[in-house]
This record gives structure tokens, C-alpha cells and sequence, in this order.
């Protein structure tokens, strides 16, 4: 019998040691499934826009944007959202440092942000309400509700989000899984950003003008 015809009993050697003992590397398929999401959200988001296109000039005899909308107020609400996206950013930047109490200071920040935000927000709606300038009154203020109360619904819900994060960093601390968590929140954070623009600009700016 030759070395050719000699059965293999071991493990075959290769140039990173035996094939048995190389591990395959699955990556994680939350960066592929987040972008999917975000893509549906755009397409939300996208359909409340036009829609407020086609009502958003029909007051049904009511108030209108001049009417109803503060100029300063909403500055100041904007400027609170968009701070919120340096102050992410800074936490992520902390986080790629593997500097874990700054990464988690600089997003409880961005959380006050957050929730100042929605303070604002839900002010304003409670302001046009008590006035008798609800959903109801118009096409054009179901429409405002409709799309600037999904906007607020999603920081919400990324607020609920960044605070639970910060309790698994402080369990768990910036491993792969809690860093990969990070950078997606982190996508969803500076996309509310992104819509909140258009909304400021679409709904306000361009309505006050």
C-alpha cells in the first residue's frame, strides 16, 4: 500500500491549524434586519407626508398653521433634537475608546434631550386641544397629529430604548453584542433627526411663511 492509498485517520492539517478546529464566523443578522426596518419607517413616513401634502391646506374654516404654531417654541424643540444627535454621536465615540462611564454619561444626556423633546411635544398638543385645535377640527390638523405624533411615538420609543441600553452596559459592559446594540440605536437615533427636519421644515417652516 502506498502513501496514496493510506486511509486518513486524523484531522486533515491546513495552514490554520486542523479543519477541525476552525470555527465559522456568522455574523449577526441585526444590521441587515435594522435596515429593513428603516426602510418600512421611510415608507411610513414618506405616506404621513404626502398625506399632510393633500390635507395640510384645508382648515375647514378653523385655525391655520400662522394660527396655531409658535416659531420660537418649535425652534427650541428642534434645536433639542438635533443637540441630542451631537451628544450621540460624542457617546459613540466614547464607546469606540472603550471608555464605558462616558459612553454612559453621554447617553443619559441624549436621553434628557429625548425627553425634553417630548416634553415639548406633548405641551403642544395639549395647548392646541385645550384651544378646541384637535384632530378633529380639520383635515389639516388630523393630518399635523397624525404625522408629528408618529415622529414623538418613535422618540419614545428610542428613549425607552437608549435607557435600557445603558442598563446593559453598566451589566454587561462594551462587548460585541452591547457595541453592535449601540451602533443600531445609534442609526434609529440620527433617523428621527433626519424625519424631524423634514417635518420642521415641511409642516412649520414652510406653513409660517
Amino acid at each position: 500500500m502506498t502513501m496514496l492509498d493510506t486511509p486518513v485517520t486524523g484531522p486533515i492539517e491546513g495552514p490554520d491549524g486542523p479543519a477541525h478546529s476552525q470555527h465559522h464566523h456568522h455574523e449577526s443578522p441585526t444590521p441587515i434586519g435594522f435596515w429593513v426596518y428603516l426602510m418600512s419607517d421611510c415608507i411610513i413616513f414618506g405616506t404621513l407626508f404626502a398625506t399632510y401634502a393633500v390635507l395640510g391646506g384645508n382648515y375647514a374654516g378653523g385655525p391655520g398653521p400662522k394660527d396655531l404654531f409658535e416659531p420660537g417654541f418649535v425652534a427650541w424643540e428642534t434645536a433639542l433634537l438635533l443637540i441630542s444627535s451631537v451628544t450621540f454621536g460624542i457617546a459613540m465615540l466614547q464607546a469606540l475608546k472603550h471608555k464605558l462611564n462616558a459612553t454612559i454619561i453621554w447617553l443619559l444626556i441624549t436621553a434628557l434631550f429625548g425627553i425634553g423633546f417630548l416634553v415639548m411635544e406633548v405641551y403642544e398638543f395639549h395647548h392646541l386641544i385645550h384651544i378646541g385645535a384637535g384632530p378633529d377640527r380639520s383635515a389639516f390638523l388630523s393630518a399635523f397629529f397624525l404625522l408629528v405624533g408618529t415622529h414623538g411615538l418613535h422618540v419614545t420609543f428610542g428613549t425607552i430604548w437608549l435607557l435600557t441600553l445603558v442598563v446593559q452596559l453598566k451589566t454587561r459592559g462594551l462587548g460585541e453584542a452591547n457595541m453592535r446594540r449601540l451602533s443600531t440605536l445609534s442609526m434609529f437615533w440620527h433617523f428621527l433627526d433626519l424625519i424631524w427636519i423634514g417635518v420642521f421644515s415641511f409642516v412649520y417652516l414652510v406653513r409660517l411663511v
